[in-house]
């Protein structure tokens, strides 16, 4: 029942959001022109890649037809903090403005973290291992289960499963994801395999360019193929009598061990090494 209940307010908060957007405030909220300088980056931002040249061409538009959409603000002691819009704020930025239209909401620090990921979710602004992040932030704050949070944000359930799944794969997949080196199609076929192997695929992906339907592929044949250990290896190698030959080198005073197909001669000084070649002098 508790997760019921904090799902129906997660859904509210989008529902605010949408509002807030929609209407550039209620009657509780304020659209301001607010100086630039005056705003401080959201702290719980979830985003944490941002493409320079699309934020430059976001900043052209900027100032060639004026700021569309304002962003979301919420008042600070010393100025205001930014909780939606952070592409716009950095392309403003870049466009070398001094204000900026902004929807001044009454907000806490919880609703900050939550405005932040429900903005970014819904216009689809984070990588692939961001939205993993956030879809699992939210899933915490509000203790919602993945299909109460399928129905609230309108994704299906196996979407946001496979996308959870993306945080199970090692630090360099990862980062080779947000650098977009390879797709989220490429990672999500390697969840599951061990770093080694994780390692080869992206390799393999980024030196051969291989398609999505090519690393299945050669991650099927990978499971399929047979593991060869040195046990194995030893089993199948064929088997010598060196009693004779391991007799002999006793003698001499050498410590020798025999196995199925090799003998070794272990040496504790030089002397002893020219000593055993001595023998083999004419």
């Amino acid at each position: 029942m508790k997760s019921q209940k904090l799902g129906r307010g997660l859904d509210a908060l989008f529902g605010e959001m949408e509002e807030a957007y929609e209407n550039e405030g209620s009657q509780n909220d304020a659209v301001l022109d607010i100086p630039l300088k005056d705003i401080r980056p959201n702290p719980f931002q979830p985003r944490k890649s941002f493409n320079e040249e699309a934020l430059l061409e976001l900043s052209e538009s900027i100032k060639n037809d004026g700021l569309i959409q304002p962003i979301v603000v919420t008042e600070d002691i010393d100025g205001y903090i930014l909780i939606a819009g952070e592409r716009r704020f950095r392309a403003s930025k870049l466009a070398k403005l001094k204000e900026i239209r902004a929807v001044v909401l009454n907000s806490d620090e919880q609703k900050m973290r939550q405005f932040a990921l429900i903005e970014n979710i819904q216009r689809e602004d984070l990588n692939a291992v961001e939205l993993a992040e956030a879809y699992t932030e939210l899933i915490k704050l509000h203790e919602v289960t993945h299909d109460e949070l399928s129905n609230i944000i309108h994704k299906s359930r196996a979407h946001i499963t496979n996308t959870l799944r993306l945080l199970q794969l090692s630090p360099k997949i990862k980062k080779a994801l947000i650098e977009k080196k390879i797709s989220a199609g490429h990672a999500k076929v390697m969840v599951g395999l061990d770093e080694k192997n994780q390692q080869l695929i992206l390799n393999s992906i980024i030196g051969q360019k291989l398609s999505v339907r090519e690393v299945e592929t050669m991650i099927k044949t990978m499971k399929n193929t047979p593991i060869v250990t040195n046990a194995a290896v030893q089993n199948d190698s064929p088997s010598y009598d060196f009693s004779n030959v391991k007799q002999k080198l006793n003698e001499l005073g050498l410590d020798v061990k025999a196995s199925k197909n090799k003998i070794t001669i272990n040496f504790d000084s030089q002397d002893e090494i020219d000593e055993f070649l001595s023998h083999f002098r004419n």
